[in-house]
């Protein structure tokens, strides 16, 4: 099951402008960040709760972040 993460990429590119800066926050390689933003690799919890973290995404957003299905 792949999962829709444009909402969450739109939020990176409001807060840190690019990928690379915001993989660079989560102290994570950009690869590993392309991999888990194109349903390559999963996210682990501690990964989208630093993530909401560093979004300042409250965490009764998650399902529209991170759990939203591809249609």
């Amino acid at each position: 099951m792949e999962y829709d993460y444009s909402k969450l990429n739109g939020k990176i590119r409001e807060v840190y402008g690019t990928q690379a800066a915001f993989a660079k926050a989560m102290e994570m390689g950009q690869t590993s960040l392309s991999f888990k933003l194109n349903n390559k690799a999963e996210w682990s919890q501690d990964e989208m709760e630093k993530a909401m973290d560093l979004l300042s995404i409250p965490r009764q957003s998650v399902r529209t972040y991170f759990f939203t299905h591809k249609v």
